[in-house]
């Protein structure tokens, strides 16, 4: 029976809003780029302010290198929302220098790195660890390439290590139901990154520019949705926006068993997680906002 999305979908979404600076910082940790920099790749791409962006082969290389040595072709069916044509040969060039055990090792390293750069080894790491882990439990690998690539793994042998493991799982668990819900709601990977530039208020073809697609394709993909009359004059329509929300919806129930697990806690362990966050983005391990990923200046 469908879990009520009222039940779900406040803690599923502070969940997702808390852990993301926590977990995303390994795209932006400069011990990370400097890693895969030893490997072969290019450092940093830039910066977006005092944030560090990553370079493409390194990014789609290492993040992919959850799931083994799969082609780009996996890779980019896994992402989901960026344009095949640069990470196919991206991860092909990965391949040509590293192995995914390698890669995914300094992955590992640079991430617990920052943490504990920046965060040290806080009181609350355990019961934040204990309380994280419990969520991943109740979940199942169906149809969540992501997550199944990083319940394969085992949890670093370091302070921060199984934190760091079950954040990440619970964030590409998200991920991969947004992808499952988008896809099942008959969207492709350009109308969703325009519909979702609307959702969190931010103008079209702005962020979706990270994700590779040419003008052309995102001006189609706007001609698409005028024509479903999802969206008009580069804003909602009504549709489009309850569209748009029932995307959300789709990936929030999916969290349901990992919210029920956290149940009372709830309020402890976002209580834990915010300072972390906000420490984090302070100390520029990670963005303020989407926005500021589509306005870099280069290094």
């Amino acid at each position: 029976m469908p879990v009520p999305t009222t039940d779900v979908s406040a803690p599923a979404r502070r969940l997702a809003s808390l852990i993301e600076p926590v977990v995303g910082q390994v795209y932006f940790a400069p011990e990370c780029h400097a890693g895969y920099e030893a490997l072969g790749f290019q450092g940093s791409s830039g910066m977006a302010g005092s944030v560090a962006l990553p370079n493409g082969p390194a990014y789609f290389t290492s993040r992919g290198s959850v799931m083994g040595q799969v082609p780009g072709e996996v890779v980019a069916a896994a992402f989901g929302v960026f344009n095949p044509a640069a990470v196919v040969p991206s991860v092909s060039f990965g391949w040509s220098i590293t192995d995914a055990p390698t890669i995914c090792a300094a992955r590992d390293a640079g991430a617990l790195a920052q943490l504990e750069r920046i965060l040290g080894h806080p009181a609350e790491l355990p019961r934040a660890t204990e309380l994280l882990t419990r969520m991943v439990e109740p979940l199942t690998p169906e149809g969540k390439p992501l997550f199944a690539g990083l319940r394969s793994l085992p949890d670093p042998d370091h302070p921060w290590g199984a934190l760091w493991r079950a954040g990440d799982r619970l964030r590409e668990y998200r991920g991969d139901s947004h992808v499952a819900a988008w896809v099942s709601a008959g969207l492709d990977p350009v109308e969703i990154g325009l519909l979702t530039e609307l959702w969190i208020g931010l103008g079209m073809k702005t962020y979706i520019r990270t994700r590779a697609w040419s003008e052309e394709q995102l001006d189609a993909g706007i001609e698409r949705l005028e024509a479903a009359g999802l969206v008009a004059d580069g804003a909602f329509t009504e549709e489009g926006r309850a569209q748009r929300g029932a995307v959300e919806e789709a990936t929030d129930r999916q969290m349901a068993a990992a919210i029920a697990v956290l149940a009372d806690d709830a309020g402890e362990l976002f209580s834990i997680l915010q300072p972390w966050g906000e420490a984090i983005r302070d100390a520029g391990g990670y963005l303020r906002g989407a926005a500021d990923l589509h306005r870099p200046t280069r290094s």
